[in-house]
């Protein structure tokens, strides 16, 4: 991959894709092949928009010689990626404690949002144009067409649509696609989306409004975007089957050419297959498209809650966390004896508390021959006797976490019983959707009542009560058990996650379903889909950056990604701190700065403006030569700080709106430099308060900062001191107010 490009004309496309031709042909002769190839190599992709490179099928021994070409910085494998897979928006709004009519005025303006996913549905009432103007001069784009996708498909809100060709074997298969498998055969030719889940991405992001969306009347009301007088652009790099991370390159690389603003992917490596920074399609798009001054929104990755295991952590990119909002979905469990518990699921079953009562079975009691009861308890493939199940209420643990949910329902289902109830912690937070079969969820605490009741009696009995609305639930938000966790694999200097956005039960547009499966008995296919990940949670953030672009259209991306942090909301709506799907307060790491506020980021105060030189001082710092740095940035004239590299210097030198501070020795202080600017009122007087642990030293100086205009800039110094801090991470935050704004900066101190 080589340096950015600036080249637009069709004659500058095909030199670069003449140049391309030229090198790729120089390394297969410079490779000394033994034996002669059987065909000549071509290029799948070149980029020569934001950057410049390409993709073509190589040995191992040509792939070592392109790497030493002097115009190359990086050569890695075309990999396969996975995806991270109405209430929300009223409920940010809320949360927020400002009159949306008021502020929503202020936001105006024609913002384009790609959507880098599989695709998009466009018959959707999401996509519908009804009153917006003309598609702004500025864009340059393509509504491609396909067999089952005409130009006409493309209209003044889905102002284009792109689609990319995967070759067979294109992409390797890995351990990281346990969820989606490999990519083993050429996507449709079409932009026309096949899964689902860029329709309702795209829809999250900039929707129009649909009133009386629904779910099988689940989540009935008015769906819409974050954003929803933003123009939608698509760009189909997923199947069924995975993602092409060559294909996601070149969609970056296209959006930016086609003159997006904002650019929403919710795909990444699994958190187990970090690549360095200069090697993640991701990061290296984001990378040139930030150069570009276009803004990327990543989802973090779902493989929470573990430590570590948040994903698009590069500091040009904004990685979203999920976490759920204040409605959940309710599946009661009626006893025998009269007793109801509470569950959580999806499911149009037709059981009712008038109808018949099933048998109740806890599955140890159920096992098949040969089949131990620890196996059958937790409803284990093949560990069920048929005869025993058939036409009774399932109960199965989850202590077992080879299962999944879903198989376990398969299982029961596949024997014949009349429903499940599952008894299990994990993942309670998030609702499955069982369909037509009678499934509920509970804790173990619930669960032991169920169990006790089970061997009260001789003829214990049950039904599942189909699905009902749960409204303003309490607490909201709080962190999603799957939303991945930092600090980041790659580097702990940058605090990671950036924030926090609705992910849990998501009502957004969707394909409809033609596997009768997803259909509830009696009903047709929904045009509306809910869905779970942080997904969902990442086009809620790129919604409200265009919402915020809109408003201040001048706004550099980071200054953007500024706002959003420092007005994010640390409380729910209880008042209380945010928790964590444990119980316990939420950290840094689990939701980054906070939960979006995307009203009070129209007027954030001070902002923290990330430069495109400490992005590159970053990346020194980090541990890159400086000659790799300057072929990365085009900048022949950087040179790398003093004292690069130095992984402690990012944390300390970085304009980041948050701070983290890997290592904090006894008796020794790191002090951390950040630059403020102001974009509220001149004249303005900011004072600094600093939340913190007992045992934690901190030192703000200067204690004040004065801003005579509006635009300029003050810098200040925080100490972190260990006094006798436990060790292990601690957080907290900085807090500048001049008593109408409140612009917070979380940090994370590392005390060893």
């Amino acid at each position: 991959m080589g340096s950015p490009s600036a080249s637009s004309g069709a004659g500058d496309v095909e030199a670069a894709r003449a140049a391309h031709l030229e090198m790729l042909s120089s390394v297969v002769v410079a490779s000394g092949e033994l034996e002669p190839r059987l065909s000549t190599p071509s290029l799948t992709h070149s980029y020569h928009h934001a950057f410049e490179g390409f993709v073509a099928e190589l040995t191992e021994e040509e792939a070592a010689a392109l790497s030493d070409h002097e115009r190359v910085v990086s050569v890695f494998r075309d990999r396969a990626l996975q995806l991270h897979t109405t209430r929300s928006w009223d409920f940010l709004d809320t949360q927020s404690g400002l009159r949306t009519d008021r502020l929503g005025r202020r936001a105006s303006g024609d913002v384009i949002i790609g959507v880098i996913d599989t695709g998009v549905w466009p018959e959707s009432q999401s996509f519908n144009d009804a009153g917006m103007g003309d598609v702004p001069a500025r864009w340059r784009g393509l509504c491609m067409e396909g067999p089952d996708f005409k130009k006409s498909k493309c209209n003044k809100k889905l102002i284009g649509a792109r689609y990319y060709g995967i070759q067979a074997g294109s992409a390797a298969p890995t351990s990281s696609n346990a969820s989606l498998g490999a990519v083993t055969a050429a996507m449709t030719g079409s932009p026309r989306d096949t899964v689902g889940h860029g329709t309702h991405c795209a829809s999250t992001a900039a929707g129009a409004v649909v009133a009386d969306a629904e779910y099988y009347g689940l989540a009935r009301g008015a769906a819409k975007g974050g954003a929803p007088a933003s123009r939608v652009a698509t760009y189909k790099v997923c199947s069924m089957g995975g993602c092409s991370s060559s294909a996601l390159l070149k969609a970056i690389d296209d959006a930016v050419s086609d003159g997006v603003d904002v650019i929403s992917i919710s795909i990444g490596m699994s958190s187990a297959f970090a690549s360095d920074f200069l090697s993640d399609p991701i990061a290296l798009g984001a990378f040139h498209a930030h150069q570009r001054g276009v803004l990327v929104v990543c989802s973090g990755g779902n493989d929470g809650p573990n430590p570590y295991t948040v994903v698009n952590s590069a500091p040009w990119i904004l990685t979203v966390a999920a976490s759920s909002i204040d409605r959940t979905f309710q599946s009661s469990i009626v006893l025998g004896n009269g007793n109801v518990v509470k569950g959580v699921a999806i499911n149009f079953s037709n059981q009712s508390l008038s109808g018949d009562r099933f048998p109740l079975v806890f599955g140890a009691q159920a096992a098949g021959r040969y089949t131990p009861a620890s196996e059958a308890s937790n409803c284990y493939p093949g560990s069920l006797d048929v005869q025993k199940v058939a036409g009774k209420m399932v109960v199965c643990v989850g202590t077992n976490s080879m299962v999944s949910r879903r198989v376990k329902k398969l299982v029961a289902e596949g024997s014949g019983a009349s429903g499940l109830v599952l008894i299990d912690d994990t993942e309670k937070d998030v609702p499955l959707d069982a369909g037509s079969f009678a499934f509920s969820q509970v804790g173990a605490d619930l669960g032991a009542q169920i169990l006790d009741y089970i061997n009260s009696t001789k003829n214990p009995t049950a039904v599942i009560l189909p699905t009902e609305d749960v409204k303003l639930f309490k607490p909201a938000p709080m962190v999603a058990s799957f939303s991945a966790r930092g600090p980041g694999g790659l580097t702990e200097s940058i605090l990671k996650p950036d924030l926090m956005a609705p992910g849990v039960s998501i009502l957004a547009a969707a394909m409809p379903s033609t596997d009768k499966a997803d259909v509830p008995d009696g009903k047709k296919p929904s045009a509306f889909a809910i869905k779970s990940g942080t997904s969902m949670a990442c086009p809620h953030v790129a919604g409200a950056a265009a919402f915020v672009k809109s408003a201040h259209p001048g706004w550099s991306p980071s200054m953007i990604r500024s706002a959003l942090m420092t007005t994010a909301t640390t409380r729910n709506n209880l008042g209380q701190p945010v928790a964590s799907n444990t119980g316990a307060v939420a950290t840094g790491h689990d939701m980054g700065a906070g939960e979006i506020s995307p009203l009070r980021a129209l007027s954030p105060g001070l902002v923290f403006d990330t430069t495109a030189k400490d992005y590159l001082n970053f990346l020194c710092y980090y541990g890159y030569k400086a000659k790799l740095v300057r072929m990365v940035s085009g900048d022949a004239g950087f040179a790398c700080p003093r004292g690069a590299p130095s992984p402690d210097l990012i944390a300390t030198g970085i304009n980041y709106p948050s701070i983290s501070v890997p290592r904090l020795a006894a008796g020794k202080a790191v002090t951390v430099s950040r630059t403020a600017m102001n974009v509220g009122p001149s004249n303005a007087t900011y004072t600094a308060t600093v939340e913190a642990p007992a045992g934690l030293s901190l030192k703000v100086l200067p204690e004040r900062l004065v801003f005579s205009r509006r635009w300029t800039t003050a810098a200040y110094e925080v100490s972190f001191g260990s006094a006798g801090a436990s060790k292990g991470y601690a957080y907290g935050a900085v807090t500048w107010s001049d008593g109408a704004h409140s612009v917070r900066t979380p940090f994370a101190v590392n005390v060893v």
